[in-house]
């Protein structure tokens, strides 16, 4: 995947180091933003599933379509997924709550505690009865920020049925309000945002 470095005339002037805002705060402002709820999942090199909950989550570029997720360094679904090369992005819908809390904390064997199965393609983890959609990444990039290493992964497959999404916001799950996320056609049509929206500063 092509990959253009920002040269240093475009970046910013030289300023002053700055100390960072304490954790707590951080925290604090990331909990205003409320997101999907997904789980990344992988195999390790003796084909058992590793896999965490993510909502560091996000669309990357459409041609190739790449995805980025965040995760914790020292984690190891990490390495796990750095020695694959591949992973999987399982969205979770409305009665996943349960997979999202599982993979979110230090259980044993988390996958002992959902039901799950390969996925068709790639054959990675897929979450058969908490995600509404699954996709199959393969590695194309990888970049360490702070504790976390972003991983941008180019989507290679997709699977995916109606459901209403599961969403985490303010330190609390809470259900898309507009019901079902209907199965895109083959052959989706594409309406492009207005260059401006209401009451919106930009």
């Amino acid at each position: 995947m092509p990959f253009r470095p920002v040269p240093h005339s475009e970046l910013p002037s030289e300023t002053p180091p700055r100390a960072p805002v304490p954790l707590a705060e951080f925290r604090s402002l990331m909990s205003g933003f409320a997101t999907g709820v997904a789980v990344v999942t992988t195999l390790g090199p003796d084909g058992c599933p590793y896999g965490l909950t993510c909502t560091s989550l996000s669309s990357v570029a459409a041609s190739p379509p790449v995805l980025a997720v965040c995760l914790t360094t020292q984690g190891e679904t990490l390495r796990a997924l750095l020695d694959c090369g591949a992973f999987a992005v399982n969205l979770l819908h409305e009665h996943g709550q349960h997979a999202a809390e599982v993979f979110a904390k230090p259980v044993a064997d988390r996958f002992a505690e959902v039901v799950w199965q390969p996925s068709p393609d790639a054959g990675l983890p897929r979450l058969a009865e908490d995600a509404f959609a699954t996709a199959e990444c393969q590695v194309t990039r990888v970049l360490e920020v702070g504790d976390h290493t972003m991983v941008l992964g180019m989507v290679t497959g997709v699977t995916q049925t109606p459901a209403t999404p599961l969403l985490y916001g303010g330190r609390r799950f809470a259900v898309w309000p507009d019901g079902e996320v209907p199965q895109p056609s083959s052959a989706p049509a594409v309406t492009p945002l207005p260059s401006s929206l209401p009451d919106l500063p930009c």
